[in-house]
């Protein structure tokens, strides 16, 4: 009462989400799109659907940042000090513990694991001193496996267990920020390649992703050979 209200020392720094154009696109027949037998154009539709989706888990994931969003691995092994390094692949529990524990409380309540399915492998293979495996998956029905009680989701764009990568993130993903500028678009391109007797369908989107917090990921990384 009276005093003077302490200063905050937060700081905050500007993160810029840019835009990059995500497109594809495919040629087909008048013939075949007149003597299909079902819906071809909601096919194609869908596969273009499928296949935007999966580049963009994978430039989430593990992009570089030219021309395309940072994936979160990428942002995770440039940051100093996010990793808890492990000499080779012999990977044990004691150190998805350590990884576990690196991340600070406040996270740990929303944070998930991210790795490929072979990680997930090597980790059900490890056993204690009298040869039981130390990971036993779920056997509740409804309940998801999960890791030290955090679930966990695969990616066969995540990093394998292999010297120089970081192979596993634990961390409260919600930090890892999309920016949605256009949303997908689908256009059929009916004069185009009428010459051809050919009509064109493309699908397109603009989008950005930046891991904007951190400190809200950590992960496990492999010390590089040699």
């Amino acid at each position: 009462e009276n005093g003077l209200y302490p200063e905050s020392d937060d700081t905050f720094d500007q993160i810029t989400l840019s835009a990059y154009k995500l497109g594809t696109a495919i040629k087909v027949s008048e013939e075949l799109m007149n003597d299909s037998v079902f819906d071809l154009e909601s096919y194609i539709s869908t596969e273009f659907a499928r296949r935007i989706g999966a580049a963009e888990e994978e430039a989430f994931l593990v992009g570089d940042g030219q021309k395309k969003p940072e994936g979160v691995f990428t942002k995770v092994k440039a940051t100093e000090g996010a990793t808890t390094e492990i000499a080779n692949t012999n990977i044990t529990f004691d150190e998805i513990m350590d990884v576990f524990h690196s991340l600070r409380s406040v996270y740990r309540n929303r944070a998930v694991w991210i790795l490929n399915d072979s990680t997930v492998k090597a980790l059900r293979k490890i056993k204690d001193g009298n040869g039981n495996y130390i990971w036993q998956p779920s056997v509740v029905a409804g309940q998801p496996d999960t890791i030290l009680n955090r679930p966990y989701r695969t990616s066969i764009y995540a990093p394998e267990l292999a010297a120089g990568n970081v192979p596993i993130l634990f961390g409260d993903f919600s930090y890892y920020w999309i920016a949605d500028r256009q949303g997908r678009s689908f256009k059929r391109l009916s004069e185009l390649y009428a010459a051809n007797g050919q009509i064109g369908f493309l699908a397109s989107e603009r989008v950005d992703g930046k891991l904007i917090l951190p400190e809200a990921v950590r992960g496990l990384s492999v010390k590089s050979a040699g």
